[in-house]
């Protein structure tokens, strides 16, 4: 066991103050008495754990007594057997000038060297700060708390970033936030991609990033951080918030996040949902990469929230103007109107008369006479003028005739006169294309 010296010297005082009893030849008794009560007072006294010799690592930082400054050193006690040393470089500090440092003033220490060649111990002010730092970072490892820091280097696996005072850690490019790598937030691979990359990673020196720590090793001096786990939980954050407040009918603005073959994904407000192919647009859409990108903006309004929010349904078409609407107060039955050739099927063909309004020529309509293939009469994007043979706004059906203008084309072949459809039955074969068409939508 090891102790003070203020405990020695105590011990040493008991010992000398019993030096000058009676010796056991004059009263063997008392002696023995004496004694017993000097080991029991010894014990006490040795039981108080504040009377022992600190024991210390490297590493350690403690706070001690300033016992003397002189020119080039600061004498410390930390309560150990001897005084601690601070010397030389390890007496420079960003936050402490040793200079201005007083007998009794109480300071931190970093213990470098629990006992030199000489017993010493060995003290630095200079890295107190950094393992100061480190102990920092250790809880919020520990607290899961946000780390601020700066990028000071860029390489091909991703970005040095400066933390604290001497103190350097890494971002590997896969845990940056997409956004401020990938061209529009999407990932990819690829020898060009891999260039364009790094010319992104080399722009963001200088810039401040949040971060949270994966891995800390402090006698490697490793520290891994990720900009995503920040990222991801913000946006989790305000998934909540949206969620709690969102009601079927608001309208939101956010980010495509996501383009596929039966529609867009957009994110809103850290809310992602699905925009449907059929609620894109009024108009049937052929391309969806041509009407968007992932990172452009949108205005979405809100059509479905299921599932506890895992299921969101978006509109884009729903903020648009009906263009059925629109067709009641402008067309009426009789009319003659203009338009193109959209898509050739087997019973007619379908013209689009306005932005979202189609309508369909039934095979009947195309000619007075006998009409085997409706190819022979029209192609896609042909110009024809139509006369409306029906409007129906509930059941968004548009009946048209190209042989009631006069201008559709002759068959060459051999014709047969056809009796002339009726009204029910072209309403039924209005209403099997409509249906046939949505399924191919779907």
């Amino acid at each position: 066991m090891c102790y003070n010296r203020t405990a020695v010297n105590n011990i040493s005082s008991m010992l000398e103050l019993t030096a000058g009893k009676a010796s056991p030849k004059d009263n063997p008794m008392g002696s023995t008495k004496n004694n017993q009560d000097l080991y029991s007072q010894i014990d006490s006294y040795l039981a108080d754990k504040s009377n022992q010799i600190k024991t210390f690592s490297r590493g350690d930082i403690v706070e001690g007594e300033v016992v003397d400054t002189r020119d080039g050193f600061v004498v410390v006690d930390v309560g150990f057997k001897s005084e601690g040393i601070v010397a030389g470089r390890e007496l420079k500090s960003d936050t402490l000038d040793w200079r201005d440092l007083k007998i009794g003033d109480k300071i931190l220490v970093y213990v470098v060297k629990p006992e030199d060649e000489e017993g010493q111990l060995v003290l630095s002010i200079r890295r107190t700060q950094q393992a100061s730092a480190w102990i920092t970072l250790e809880k919020a490892k520990k607290d899961n708390d946000i780390v601020e820091t700066v990028v000071v280097e860029a390489n091909n696996g991703g970005l040095i970033v400066e933390i604290g005072k001497d103190i350097r850690g890494f971002i590997p490019t896969s845990q940056l936030d997409a956004s401020r790598v990938y061209l529009n937030g999407i990932r990819q691979v690829g020898k060009d991609i891999s260039s364009k990359v790094q010319k992104r990673l080399n722009s963001l020196v200088g810039e401040k990033i949040s971060t949270r720590i994966i891995e800390l090793d402090r006698e490697k001096n490793r520290i891994i951080l990720s900009e995503k786990m920040v990222t991801q939980s913000r946006d989790l954050e305000q998934r909540e918030k949206t969620l709690n407040k969102v009601k079927e009918g608001d309208v939101l603005e956010g980010l495509v996040s996501g383009i596929t073959p039966f529609g867009i994904f957009v994110n809103a407000e850290g809310l992602e949902g699905l925009v449907h192919l059929s609620e894109l647009s009024w108009d049937k859409v052929e391309d969806i990469g041509s009407m968007y990108a992932v990172g452009s903006k949108v205005k979405v309004m809100v059509i479905g929230v299921s599932d506890g929010g895992k299921r969101v349904a978006y509109s884009v078409k729903r903020l648009l103007k009906d263009p059925w609407s629109q067709a009641i107060a402008k067309y009426k039955v009789g009319d003659v109107v203009s338009g193109s050739i959209q898509k050739v099927v087997p019973y007619g063909a379908f013209v689009r008369i306005a932005e979202g309004l189609n309508g369909l020529i039934h095979i009947s309509e195309l000619s007075d006479k006998l009409v085997k293939d409706p190819s022979d009469i029209v192609k896609v994007g042909d110009d024809v003028k139509v006369k409306i043979l029906s409007i129906s706004s509930t059941e968004r059906h548009l009946g048209l005739s190209l042989k009631a203008t006069g201008k559709s084309s002759t068959v060459v072949e051999e014709v047969v006169e056809k009796p002339q459809i009726t009204q029910e039955e072209l309403a039924s074969a209005i209403d099997t294309a409509i249906d046939e068409e949505i399924n191919v939508k779907e």
